[in-house]
């Protein structure tokens, strides 16, 4: 499962985003990792999280957030869900082919391994393609 919140800057996404990673604290039996671009959660979600601040890792493209997310898994097989504050600001991109075909991956990672993902996207809904769309 993937799930995408869209909108732009100061249109209520990240609380959005806490208000399920709380959810997720309270209903799900696994282990959740939250990553942000920045570190600025860290009050917001609760201590269970697993939070990662992006800009430590050096983070530049979606082949290394894919081989991080591979990484994250594979050292811990308990992760049921991971939220990811931003991810266009960690990647440092625009939504294009690459981002349809990024979530396109984790929706099959998700499928295979059963681990949830939920994104923030700082764009206007309206430059959702129709590969976006199904995610949102």
């Amino acid at each position: 499962m993937v799930k995408l919140i869209m909108g732009q800057k100061g249109s209520g996404k990240t609380k959005q985003l806490i208000s399920l990673i709380n959810e997720a604290v309270d209903n799900e039996r696994g282990d959740i990792v939250c990553i942000e671009r920045v570190a600025k959660l860290t009050y917001d979600i609760p201590h269970k999280v697993r939070l990662i601040d992006a800009s430590q890792y050096g983070f530049d493209d979606y082949s290394f957030l894919r081989g991080f997310i591979s990484g994250l898994h594979s050292a811990n097989y308990d992760i049921t869900h991971i939220f990811i504050d931003n991810v266009l600001g960690i990647v440092k991109r625009d939504i294009d082919e690459d981002s349809e075909e990024f979530f396109e991956w984790c929706d099959n990672f998700s499928a295979k391994e059963r681990v949830k993902f939920t994104f923030t996207l700082s764009v206007d809904i309206s430059k959702a393609t129709e590969r976006i769309i199904k995610f949102l």
